[in-house]
């Protein structure tokens, strides 16, 4: 584990950590409070001169919100949009593809229930087809079977980077470099990944790649982001365009935003914006390449101590794996386990089937438990975990 991290301040600058053990990360991590403070102090601002007042006076720090979000995934400004969401920025580009008979949307077994909803949605209405790439011996996407599928029916590769059910991390750049060679979209999912991996769509080689802001950056809930290259974005017109996206230029033409901005939306939270801006300020400030360290490291610790209780079972696949960590106790119900944990002071979740069932059904998992860690988690909350399992398990 990375001894150089200073996890004392993490903690000391993280006020949540006093008061429980948060082991929800994937859902939804503990804000540092300089990402409270800039909420707050935004919203008194808007109280004290008005909504569009106060956005005025903020609009070069919105504006570095779009600069920061690039240099977190070494892009550029213009090929960042931001949004309340996730699933939002997603369909802003899903939707906007063009989709006929025959037209093939290749997959992961770990993909994520409002993705593989969108996929079936457009199947049912334009005749395209669903398939979902084998997976490998270690669990990950096969990219030689990604490979063989490729042909010119073949419109869209969308893949989810991290699932939700686990601490697989899909080879994202290995599927970029197939979807290159063959100039097929790849449009990558990186809600679970952004803010605990080193994330660089250069490298990558996605067409685009969607993230949220409350999970592993530790921002606000109600924000998430969007990058669209240009190879692909000067393709698309948006599924719906407002006077934001688009420019209303005489009665009978308008012109739609040459940046990633035609994916946007006019009216947005801007206290939540900027709470976005500083938690990605602030992973920055801490390196990624230290981040992804330091919770790789303290989510093997917690897989090896789950796995050496006795009827406990880790269920992550994977050849590389990263934070989120799920295991099952037997006999005991998921919901269960995370009651009892969450009456401790102990914050985990639960993945349910209905949110993977193309991977629950292949490996016929029950619900599980899921502990996700961060940097400012430690050994000995992570002993604390494991001893209460351990309770539980007898």
């Amino acid at each position: 584990m990375a001894s150089s991290f200073d996890v004392d301040r993490a903690r000391y600058e993280t006020p949540g950590c006093v008061g429980v053990t948060h082991f929800n990360n994937a859902g939804s991590a503990l804000p540092p409070a300089r990402v409270t403070d800039t909420v707050i102090d935004y919203l008194r601002t808007e109280s004290l001169l008005g909504g569009y007042e106060a956005a005025e006076q903020a609009k070069d720090r919105i504006n570095g919100v779009y600069t920061s979000v690039a240099r977190l995934l070494n892009a550029a400004p213009d090929d960042i949009a931001l949004s309340d969401n996730a699933t939002r920025s997603w369909q802003a580009i899903f939707y906007a593809l063009p989709f006929g008979p025959g037209d093939r949307i290749l997959t992961a077994s770990a993909e994520y229930a409002s993705n593989a909803i969108a996929y079936l949605q457009i199947a049912r209405r334009t005749g395209a087809t669903v398939e979902v790439v084998d997976s490998d011996e270690t669990g990950q996407l096969d990219v030689d079977d990604l490979r063989r599928r490729i042909d010119s029916d073949v419109k869209l590769i969308a893949v989810t980077h991290v699932p939700t059910q686990g601490g697989l991390v899909n080879p994202a750049e290995e599927i970029g470099a197939v979807a290159r060679e063959a100039g097929i979209p790849f449009l990558l999912d990186a809600c679970q990944s952004a803010g605990q991996l080193d994330l660089d769509v250069e490298r990558i080689g996605c067409d685009a790649l969607t993230s949220t802001g409350r999970k592993y950056l530790r921002g606000p809930r109600g924000t998430g982001f969007l990058y669209v290259h240009p190879r692909l974005r000067d393709r698309l017109e948006p599924a719906m365009l407002d006077l934001h996206s688009a420019k209303w230029t005489s009665p009978a033409e308008y012109v739609v935003d040459p940046t990633a901005k035609r994916f946007e939306v006019w009216e947005r939270d801007y206290a939540a914006i900027l709470g976005l801006g500083a938690a990605v300020d602030y992973a920055i400030e801490w390196g990624l390449p230290a981040i992804e360290d330091r919770v790789t490291a303290l989510a093997a610790t917690l897989r090896s101590r789950l796995a050496d209780l006795d009827q406990v079972t880790v269920h992550d696949a994977g050849a590389r794996k990263c934070g989120l960590v799920t295991f099952s106790v037997d006999g005991l119900p998921a919901d269960e386990i995370k009651d009892r944990l969450n009456a401790a002071k102990i914050n985990t979740s639960v993945t349910h089937a209905s949110s993977a069932q193309y991977d629950f059904t292949a490996r016929r998992l029950p619900d599980l438990v899921r502990a996700s860690v961060h940097y400012y988690n430690t050994e000995e909350e992570i002993d604390r975990l494991t001893g209460e399992v351990a309770v539980l398990s007898r």
